[in-house]
């Protein structure tokens, strides 16, 4: 019984019996939509899967761009609320802050990442002015410090200055003074230093700002010569238009500021190898943190170093000669010593005055209502050249001087000049009876009576739009700016022409 049933089984699931193999279907029935969804499905993922690397660079690309252009914009938040502060916290060693900014502008421009000037304001006609002749896009400049051995001057010009003024810088290297020498008073946005004029030397910086005219000579298709010629219609030390570059120079730290001629040499060596790629030279007798610089200021040795320099200045190869500025002291600021300036420059035939420096006093820099920390107050002990906000109004005072006593001299020279010329004139027509030509009360003049005004530059507490105004009003042509840039970041001198405007406006 028992094997009939597994035979039975057997005969059941064998593939010969009809009921052991599955039904098929026949293929007209079988359910073909499925397999056309399948199908569809699969063909319409592959351009979407394709797609998906190409949008995603897309996004990247595009957000990179945007982020590009927002960090390289001189009015981003980052430059004035991030980069400054976040140097402080980095660097508590000033000059360390100092080095690696400089550091990282210089690269960031020759990658073309530096911050630069795209807001209106890189096009203010209303804020041009004329100096020496020239047309400049504006009057904000940036003074020397920034840019101590001319490593950056295009970075500084993209952040919106017309002017920019590099060194001090020496004949021979010197280290300056010993280090710590930079000190920050952030509650006052004050800083205090000593570097005493560290300085790679004339030769470096000649080879500096030799490459970087022969850069631009290649890019314009010219030669050097033609370029410092003026050929490429640009001035030829900024190499941009409406803009200029100031060279500032000093003598030497062991060089004995009582031997005049030794001194003169200093400076005509620094005018010798700097004055073809330079606008305007900068003789710097006011540093505080050279023994005896200061002393130069007197009107016998001030007289003869200038001199030298202006003869100097005059046999430079190139079409159009440097402009030669002094720069002097704010704590020199009694009349006579000021007098003795102004007679320094008519004599020696200086073309113009920066008025400012870094300061060796410490009174009226806090201002009322403002508490500074005992490290603050401690710290304003330390020997150097103050330089804040707090040095505005002296400023405003020695530019408005400044201007009377330059302009008072030269209606002096004028008249003492007219006066001779008609003494002259009348003793010829007495002698020779002939008709001079002019009635007997009127005076001769000619275009050589009035000698050219001299032009004056301001720098010290002026840190926005506003203050920029009052030296201006002073009788200042360009307004100068350095510790307003160390705080106030790269968008310092966008936002001073957009405070400017505004404030011509209201």
């Amino acid at each position: 019984m028992a094997s009939s049933h597994r035979l039975a089984w057997r005969f059941l699931s064998s593939p010969a019996h009809p009921l052991s193999t599955p039904k098929r279907i026949p293929s007209h029935l079988r359910p073909r939509i499925a397999t056309r969804h399948a199908s569809t499905s699969s063909t319409d993922s592959q351009p979407i899967s394709r797609l998906r690397p190409w949008l995603y660079a897309t996004t990247v690309a595009a957000t990179g761009y945007v982020v590009y252009v927002y960090t390289t914009d001189t009015r981003a938040f980052v430059h004035r609320y991030v980069v400054p502060p976040l140097l402080r916290f980095v660097y508590p060693d000033a000059e360390e802050a100092h080095n690696a900014a400089v550091y990282s502008m210089k690269n960031l421009y020759s990658l073309g990442l530096h911050p630069r000037e795209r807001s209106p304001a890189a096009g203010t006609p209303e804020l041009s002015v004329s100096v020496f002749g020239s047309q400049l896009a504006n009057p904000v400049g940036i003074s020397a410090g920034l840019d101590k051995h001319a490593e950056i001057p295009d970075a500084l010009f993209a952040l919106g200055a017309a002017v920019v003024e590099v060194g001090g810088c020496t004949p021979r290297p010197q280290e300056g003074n010993p280090k710590p020498r930079m000190f920050r008073i952030p509650t006052l946005d004050g800083l205090i230093n000593r570097y005493g004029l560290n300085s790679r030397g004339a030769d470096n910086m000649a080879m500096q700002l030799r490459d970087r005219v022969r850069r631009f000579a290649k890019k314009v298709g010219l030669d050097e010569a033609s370029v410092l010629d003026g050929e490429a219609n640009v001035p030829p030390g900024s190499l941009l238009p409406g803009r200029m570059l100031l060279v500032q120079i000093a003598k030497n730290k062991e060089t004995d500021e009582r031997d005049v001629d030794a001194v003169k040499r200093d400076y005509v060596y620094c005018v010798q190898r700097l004055a073809p790629y330079a606008d305007v030279l900068v003789v710097n007798v006011s540093s505080p943190n050279t023994p005896g610089l200061r002393d130069l200021q007197a009107v016998e040795p001030l007289t003869r170093i200038l001199g030298a320099v202006v003869d100097e200045a005059k046999k430079t190869n190139r079409k159009e000669k440097p402009k030669v500025m002094v720069k002097v002291s704010p704590d020199e600021d009694e009349d006579t010593q000021m007098e003795g300036i102004v007679q320094a420059v008519w004599s020696s035939g200086v073309d113009g005055v920066i008025v400012g420096n870094t300061t060796k006093r410490r009174t009226g820099l806090i201002p009322p209502r403002v508490n500074i920390t005992a490290k603050e107050h401690a710290t304003l002990t330390e020997t150097g050249g103050y330089s804040g906000p707090m040095m505005l109004d002296r400023t405003v005072d020695l530019v408005k001087r400044y201007r009377r006593m330059l302009d008072g001299r030269s209606f002096q020279s004028t008249v003492a000049k007219v006066t001779a010329d008609e003494a002259a004139d009348a003793s010829i027509a007495a002698i020779e009876g002939t008709i001079t030509g002019f009635s007997e009360n009127e005076p001769k003049t000619s275009s050589n009576q009035h000698p050219e005004q001299k032009v004056i530059f301001a720098t010290g507490g002026i840190t926005n739009g506003r203050g920029a105004l009052e030296v201006l009003n002073a009788g200042a042509s360009i307004a100068m700016i350095y510790t307003g840039l160390v705080y106030g970041g790269a968008g310092t001198v966008t936002r001073m022409k957009r405070e400017m405007k505004e404030e011509v406006a209201a």
